[in-house]
C-alpha cells in the first residue's frame, strides 16, 4: 500500500479512544477511479493541496486505498431510532471514518469517505453508492454552506470504474467528506446499549473536549453537554425551517451532537409552500415532513437524554427530572431562533417587531398555503414590495386583497428591504434542476453540474444568465421523490 505524503497527517483519535466503537477496516479497491468534482476551496481551507489531490496518488486517498502513516481507518459503531422503530447496533454499512486532522485554523475536522465498500456493519447491503446520490450530497451540502447553516461538507466525489446495481446498473462513486465529528445521537444510544458505563463516560467526555468545551467547567458537565447539544439542534433545525430544506431522514443516527447537518439522502427544498410536504420516497406516513422537523428534533433529543441518564445522577428519578427539566428549554431555544429569522425575512429588527410580528408571520404562512406559492421566490419578491414595487409579489397569491391588508400592516413597521436580501436566498438547488445534473453526470455530462454548482454557491446575489436556477419546477415536473441511494 502507497503512502500519501507528509503533508497529509491523519490522526486516529477516535479509534484509540473509543476502541469499542470502532472497527478497523480498509476501503475497497477502487478498479478506475475517476475525479468527477474536487472542492477546491474547502481544499484549500483545510491545508490540503488541490493540485496533488488531482493526482492518481491523491485519487487513491479520496476513495481510502491510500492510507496515510499513522492513520487507521474505521467502521464507526452506532445505534439509532429508523423511523421510531429503535436499532441497536446499524453502524457505518458502506462509509469509513479515515482518521482526523487539524485543519490551518487548529479546528480538528474528520476525513470520510461513503460509498467505500462493505463493513462489518453493512447489514446485507453492497456497501456501494452511486454517482447520483453522492453527487447529491456535493451539491446540497455545499449549498447548505453558502446559505450559512452548518453542515459537513463534501470534499469530492471520485468514480470509482465499479457499476452499483439499483433498480439498473448505475455508474459508482466514492464520496469524501469533511466534518467535526461524525459523533450522533445514535453515537450515545450505542454507548448505552452496551451497558458498559465506562465506555458511555469516555464517549461525553470525547465529545465535550471536540464540540462543547465549555461544558468541562460546568457544575454538572454531562448536563451542561445535553444542553448544548439542545442548542446546536434548535438552532440548526431553525435555519432549516427559515429556508424550506426539508432533511427527509431525521433518524436519530443523523443527527449530530456538533449541530451539523450530515446525510442529504432524500433531501430537498421547499417550493410550494406547505408544512406537510415530503419528498422522501420511503417516509409513507410523513413522519419527517417539512413542518415536523422541530418536534421530530425535539423527539430524537429526548433519545439523547435517556442514553445519557446514567451521567446526569446516581438517582434515576433525579437524571429524569434534570433531563426533562433541560429538555424544556427546547421549544423556547427553537421558538427564538426562528421568530428571529423571520423577522429578518420580513426585513422586521426593531423591538416593536418582535410583539407584532408573530401575528404577521402566522397570516402570512396561511396565506402562502392557500396560494401554494414558491417559498423563496416569495421573499425575494417581497423585498421589492418593500422598495414600492409590489405587483411582483401581489401576482404570487390567489387572494390579492387580504394580501394587501396584511402588506399595509407590514409596510407600516418599515422594513428593511437590504436586510430581506441578506437573508433570502435567490438561488437554491431547485429540484428539477438537481435531477437535471444528477442525470446528465451520471451519463458522463458534467457541464450542467457545474453550473448548478456556481448558482449556488452565492445564493443571495442575483446575476444575469441564472434565471432558471431562481425559478420553481415547471408544472409538468410533476411530484417529487428522492432516494436514500442504497
Amino acid at each position: 500500500m502507497t503512502v500519501a505524503p507528509p503533508t497529509v497527517t491523519l490522526d486516529n483519535r477516535f479509534a484509540r479512544e473509543l476502541a469499542e466503537m470502532a472497527v478497523p477496516w480498509q476501503a475497497a479497491e477502487t478498479p478506475d477511479p475517476r475525479l468527477l468534482v474536487l472542492n477546491e476551496p474547502l481544499a484549500v481551507e483545510l491545508g490540503l493541496d488541490p493540485a496533488w489531490l488531482r493526482s492518481p496518488e491523491g485519487l487513491r486517498l479520496l476513495v481510502g486505498t491510500v492510507v496515510p502513516a499513522g492513520a487507521a481507518p474505521v467502521a464507526q459503531a452506532y445505534a439509532g431510532h429508523q423511523f421510531g422503530g429503535f436499532a441497536p447496533r446499524l453502524g457505518d454499512g458502506r462509509a469509513l471514518l479515515l482518521g482526523e486532522f487539524l485543519d490551518p485554523d487548529g479546528r480538528l475536522r474528520d476525513l470520510h469517505l461513503k460509498g467505500s465498500g462493505r463493513t462489518p456493519f453493512a447489514r446485507g447491503g453492497d456497501g456501494l453508492a452511486a454517482v447520483g446520490p453522492m453527487l447529491r450530497e456535493y451539491v446540497i451540502s455545499e449549498a447548505m454552506h453558502a446559505l450559512n447553516i452548518p453542515t459537513t461538507r463534501s470534499l469530492a466525489v471520485v468514480a470509482t470504474g465499479r457499476p452499483v446495481r439499483r433498480e439498473t446498473m448505475l455508474p459508482g462513486a466514492v464520496l469524501t467528506r469533511v466534518a467535526s465529528s461524525h459523533l450522533r445521537v445514535g453515537s450515545f444510544q450505542y454507548a448505552r446499549a452496551t451497558g458498559d458505563p465506562d465506555l458511555l463516560r469516555r464517549l461525553a467526555d470525547h465529545a465535550i473536549t471536540r464540540h462543547h468545551p465549555g461544558a468541562a467547567d460546568a457544575e454538572h458537565p454531562y448536563l451542561a453537554l445535553f444542553e448544548a447539544v439542545i442548542a446546536a439542534q434548535a438552532s440548526l433545525v431553525a435555519q432549516w425551517m427559515l429556508v424550506g430544506f426539508v432533511h427527509g431522514v431525521m433518524n436519530t443516527d443523523n443527527m449530530t451532537i456538533s449541530g451539523e447537518t450530515i446525510d442529504y439522502g432524500p433531501c430537498a427544498f421547499l417550493e410550494a409552500f406547505d408544512p406537510a410536504t415530503v419528498y422522501s420516497s420511503i417516509d409513507e406516513g410523513g413522519r419527517y415532513a417539512y413542518g415536523n422537523q422541530p418536534v421530530v428534533a425535539e423527539w430524537n433529543l429526548a433519545r439523547l437524554a435517556e442514553a445519557l441518564l446514567p451521567l446526569l445522577h446516581d438517582d434515576q428519578e433525579k437524571a429524569v427530572a434534570l433531563a426533562v427539566e433541560s429538555l424544556g428549554g427546547f421549544r423556547r431555544q427553537y421558538s427564538d431562533a426562528w421568530s428571529a429569522g423571520m423577522r429578518a425575512k420580513l426585513g422586521l429588527s426593531s423591538g416593536l417587531a418582535e410583539e407584532i410580528a408573530p401575528s404577521l408571520v402566522d397570516e402570512l404562512l396561511t396565506l402562502l398555503q392557500e396560494s401554494r406559492v414558491d417559498y423563496t421566490s416569495f421573499f425575494r419578491a417581497l423585498a421589492r414590495a418593500a422598495r414600492g414595487d409590489a405587483d411582483p409579489v401581489r401576482g404570487l397569491l390567489l387572494d390579492p386583497a387580504t394580501f394587501d391588508a396584511w402588506m399595509k400592516r407590514w409596510r407600516a413597521l418599515g422594513p428593511d428591504a437590504d436586510l430581506m436580501d441578506r437573508v433570502n436566498p435567490i438561488y437554491i438547488p431547485r429540484n428539477h434542476v438537481v435531477e437535471e445534473a444528477l442525470a446528465a453526470a451520471t451519463g458522463g455530462d458534467l457541464d450542467p453540474l457545474d453550473r448548478l454548482l456556481d448558482a449556488v454557491a452565492s445564493p443571495y446575489v442575483q446575476r444575469p444568465g441564472l434565471e432558471r436556477y431562481a425559478a420553481p419546477a415547471p408544472e409538468d415536473f410533476g411530484a417529487y421523490r428522492t432516494f436514500c441511494g442504497t
